[in-house]
């Protein structure tokens, strides 16, 4: 990818989208990033923004409505041209065993972490696909192959937003768009309990460094599926 790169990046306010953003910027790339929680973008985009100036746009986007998604794609088109990158990194966890979740969280588990995936490659592919490129990475999960016990939401959208990658790898390899699966085991982040006592586990920066380097790739090469753990467990 070029310096004039354009891409997008859900939830990206903070955890690994915000450092996924920040490595993209430092590429040279222009960035558009979106969160649901207007306090958290506005924040985020002020803080960006006095290093990176209008290299970095920020908009209140829910991914689990397809219609906000569309109109965010619209948008972004209508700014930069056009969407080279997509991060799909937006997610939620709602953990309880199968028979004590609330459906209303398996709801907003699935429509956030699938869902909303999907939303946003079904409305970037065509421009994409009209230049013959593209990259779409998704941040899935190692509980994307992996359960466990009061992970039924959680790791049901993890496993569907693989098998999403991987349908959509085969569906749009021929156009010249590449997807690939980052799967991060253990995080220390907000998310993922960022309770100070993670030395031992990755950070976001981690995996924002697999984003920038899967760019890197010469169009020759596909690396469909990455899978990150931390070198130790504890």
């Amino acid at each position: 990818m070029v310096e004039s790169t354009v891409a997008v990046v859900t939830g990206g306010s903070r955890g690994i989208g915000r450092a996924v953003v920040e490595a993209l910027l430092e590429e040279g790339t222009r960035v558009f990033f979106c969160s649901r929680r207007p306090e958290s973008v506005s924040r985020a985009e002020e803080e960006l923004r006095r290093e990176w100036g209008d290299a970095v746009t920020a908009a209140v986007v829910d991914v689990r409505s397809p219609d906000a998604v569309e109109e965010f794609v619209r948008s972004v088109v209508a700014d930069a041209g056009r969407i080279d990158v997509v991060v799909n990194n937006a997610g939620i966890g709602n953990f309880a065993p199968v028979d004590e979740i609330d459906p209303g969280e398996w709801r907003e588990t699935l429509e956030t972490n699938l869902s909303g995936a999907f939303h946003l490659i079904r409305s970037a592919v065509p421009g994409m696909r009209e230049r013959g490129e593209g990259w779409i990475v998704n941040i899935v999960s190692l509980a994307g192959r992996h359960p466990f016990a009061g992970g039924a939401a959680y790791n049901a959208s993890k496993f569907g937003l693989l098998g999403l990658s991987d349908a959509a790898m085969q569906d749009l390899r021929e156009d010249g768009i590449r997807v690939s699966a980052i799967l991060p085991g253990s995080v220390d982040t907000e998310f993922g309990g960022g309770d100070g006592d993670g030395a031992w586990k990755l950070v976001p920066e981690d995996v924002a460094r697999a984003v920038r380097d899967l760019l890197r790739y010469p169009e020759r090469a596909l690396p469909s599926r990455i899978e990150m753990r931390p070198t130790r467990t504890e």
